[in-house]
This record gives C-alpha cells, sequence and structure tokens, in this order.
C-alpha cells in the first residue's frame, strides 16, 4: 500500500530545492523505468503487481505493490502509467566535458522543460556526451525533463556553471554559436571538437557569452530571401544544427 508520506515525498521532488536537498529525482512509465534501472542508482519504485512481474530482478531498497488510483496521486502524468521510481541523481565532473577532444553543447538560458528533455535527447542521438548548462537553464531533473529525455540521460552528462569562465578556461576551441544574422551552418567549415551555444527562446545568447563566440551560424529559411514569422524552436534548431556537425564524420 503507497502511504500518504510516500505520496509527499514524491510529490516534493518536483521542485528543484527538494531535488537538491535530498538527491534524488522521478521518472515515470514502463519503458522508462525499466531503462534507468540499469544505469542509475535507486530508493524505492511504485509498480502494479502485472509490471513488478515482468522484471527479472529488482535493486531497490523499497518496492511498493500499488493500485491504479494510488500511483494516479503521486504521478505527475496526465495518464500515468504502471510504475513511477525514484532514482539518486548522478554527480558529473565537468572537467569531462573537454571541447578540445570533443563537440560539446553549451545552453545559454534555456528555460522550457521540454526544450531541455528534447536537447538531451538530441545529444544522445548524435553522440554529444556533455551539455553544459548555465545555472539559469531549466533543471536537467525535473518531472518533465526527465520524461522529455526518454531515457538519454544515461547517454548525455548535464552540467551547470557560469558559461563565460567555462568558455575563457577553453579558449583555443572554436566556439559556435546560432544568429540570425550568422553564416549559414549548410554552407560553413564546422569542426569535429569545439563547443555549440544555443541561447534563451525568446532572448537568444546573451551579450557576455555572445562575445566569446569565434563563428557566427544561421539556419537560413527556404528560400533564402522567405520572409519569416519568427524563429525556429531552441530543440528545433539545436537538432538541425548537431546534424550539420556529425555530417563532417561521414
Amino acid at each position: 500500500m503507497l502511504s500518504k508520506a510516500k505520496i509527499k515525498e514524491v510529490r516534493s521532488l518536483e521542485h528543484k530545492k527538494f531535488r537538491d536537498e535530498k538527491g534524488l529525482f522521478v521518472a515515470e512509465g514502463n519503458k522508462l523505468v525499466a531503462h534507468l534501472l540499469k544505469h542509475f542508482e535507486f530508493e524505492w519504485l511504485i509498480a502494479l503487481p502485472q509490471w513488478i512481474a515482468t522484471q527479472e530482478k529488482i535493486f531497490a531498497k523499497e518496492v511498493i505493490i500499488a493500485q491504479d488510483d494510488e500511483i494516479r496521486k503521486a504521478s505527475f502524468l496526465k495518464t500515468p502509467q504502471e510504475v513511477l521510481a525514484v532514482f539518486r541523481k548522478p554527480c558529473h565532473a565537468i572537467e569531462e566535458a573537454n571541447p578540445a577532444t570533443q563537440l560539446i553543447l553549451m545552453l545559454d538560458g534555456v528555460q522550457d522543460p521540454g526544450n531541455l528533455g528534447t536537447i538531451i535527447r538530441i545529444a544522445g542521438w548524435f553522440g554529444i556526451a556533455h551539455i553544459v548548462c548555465s545555472h539559469d537553464t531549466t533543471d536537467a531533473f525535473s518531472p518533465k525533463t526527465v520524461q522529455a529525455t526518454m531515457g538519454a540521460l544515461t547517454q548525455v552528462k548535464v552540467h551547470y556553471t557560469h558559461l563565460d569562465a567555462f568558455l575563457r578556461s577553453h579558449s583555443s576551441a572554436p566556439v559556435y554559436g546560432t544568429f540570425m544574422d550568422g553564416d549559414s551552418v549548410y554552407q560553413s567549415n564546422l569542426s569535429l571538437q569545439g563547443i555549440i551555444v544555443m541561447g534563451n527562446e525568446g532572448n537568444g545568447i546573451r551579450p557576455e557569452t555572445e562575445a566569446l563566440i569565434t563563428k557566427r551560424l544561421s539556419i537560413p529559411p527556404y528560400p533564402s530571401d522567405a520572409h519569416t514569422t519568427g524563429s525556429l524552436n531552441v530543440a528545433a534548431a539545436t537538432a538541425i544544427v548537431c546534424s550539420e556537425f556529425r555530417k563532417r564524420v561521414f
């Protein structure tokens, strides 16, 4: 039976303050939880008996067999699935994110959890192992972001730091930024190493970060003289840019 105390603990993890204090995060869904169980340390899970029956071994401190209505009370999803699990947040050393030897993705103030989760998926797809974020970028371990990653957090390490300090400490690496007035990403020389900076959904890359960018890129519309009503969603733009960088591998 799922107690009120357990429900309260799960619900508290909606807030970054408590995720940071406890070092925990929540994931939901049959496929997502089954995938994360193989990679992250977890504390306990809540599941329907039929889901538990499909698992060979569950190495958790506590397994709670619950009913649909109980899971619904704890869930962050509109349509809860058969399992919800509480995992321990991994600790990653930012020193591993070395743009001299690999391609790094940098996010400057991305606010939407769905965008961040999608960007993490994109990074995983294109073999980008590290994302370096400004402190005001949304939390990678919020329930909405975790769901949007679809398990890509097992492939991608997300770091939070002062972007200008990180860029200055890697001043020899090429730094690419996306702007409306940059050179076409389709016609630019792109490196297999370096840093790709993507900006905030509404304001783009902030001036102090922009000052440290060495190559300005753009994604031109089609046809090139088309009058568009706005800019691309940051996650869509990230996918296009990462794809162009990886085309240089083949």
